[in-house]
């Protein structure tokens, strides 16, 4: 019985100490991140697609199960998940994630959030009282959720954080180069005037200096009416933008309808990682919509 006791540890034990820290991530952005940081260290997963609204989630069983499971749960946060995620949360009985607690992160608080309401009430459509929440749209945003999520994993898993902080070295170098790669080919973009059909790219649009002068959307998250477009096509024609842009969960129909009756090209952009068949990680992501926001300008 001895004998079987000491194989089981030798058998089991190391198999314990190697497990991945599972990372929930409410984004697929965040779960990308989770893996670059933590490489062989982390098992990331993400609660939504590229083409899923992150808005309108049904929390499923499966997720409830992924969440029981989770050692770590990274979220945009500013209330973007607020229709699904507490219940998650609380379905899970998972005490390790909870808000508060070690295993919690919220990425939007790290940053400078944009388009933050004095006043909000219903009227003014889906307006999140802490600022527009889809921070990950600006690559600098990016670079500060990653320092202090390499840090979170360290200390979650203390036994690896020298690996955590050193691809967090790594990857913030990679990063930066990068940044000033986008930023250079993107020079052309500033002060470009553009129709957007919700509010999910106000970041890259502050960060590359464009202009958002439209919204197909008469109202954050409230859809194209007729008339609503019918109004854009007639400011269109007074003051023309040079491309209006959807996400790729958004209904093109509107975008289509504007682009028809004014001849300004319609861009598809990927939302997140997975968006596109370029867009496969993060550094892909922003390869690929810096190229497809250059596309009308060629």
């Amino acid at each position: 019985m001895r004998w079987l006791v000491l194989f089981s540890a030798m058998v089991f034990y190391p198999a314990a100490a190697c497990a991945a820290l599972n990372v929930f991530a409410c984004e697929p952005e965040w779960a990308a991140l989770a893996q670059e940081l933590g490489g062989d260290k982390v098992s990331a997963v993400s609660a939504t697609t590229a083409f899923q609204d992150p808005h309108h989630i049904e929390a499923r069983p499966s997720l409830i199960a992924r969440m029981r499971n989770a050692d770590l749960v990274v979220c945009s946060g500013s209330e973007l998940e607020i229709g699904w995620l507490p219940l998650l949360l609380t379905q899970s009985g998972n005490g390790r994630v909870q808000p508060g607690s070690p295993g919690y992160l919220e990425a939007s608080q790290y940053v400078v959030k944009l388009e933050v309401p004095r006043v909000v009430d219903r009227s003014m459509g889906d307006v999140h009282p802490g600022g527009n929440p889809h921070i990950h749209t600006d690559p600098r945003n990016i670079a500060k959720v990653a320092a202090v999520l390499a840090e979170r994993l360290a200390r979650l898993d203390a036994a690896n954080a020298a690996t955590y902080r050193s691809r967090g070295e790594s990857f913030d170098k990679r990063w930066r180069e990068a940044i000033g790669r986008w930023e250079q080919q993107a020079a052309r973009l500033k002060g470009v005037a553009l129709v957007e059909h919700h509010k999910g790219f106000t970041y890259l649009i502050n960060w590359l200096g464009m202009r958002d002068v439209g919204d197909l959307e008469p109202k954050p998250g409230i859809p194209p009416t007729t008339s609503h477009l019918a109004g854009l096509v007639e400011q269109m024609k007074q003051a023309p933008a040079k491309m209006i842009v959807y996400s790729s969960y958004d209904d093109p129909k509107a975008a289509q309808f504007l682009s028809q009756r004014t001849g300004i090209p319609s861009v598809m952009l990927p939302f997140t990682v997975g968006g596109s068949d370029k867009a496969k990680d993060l550094f892909g992501y922003f390869d690929d919509i810096v190229a497809r926001l250059l596309g009308p300008l060629q």
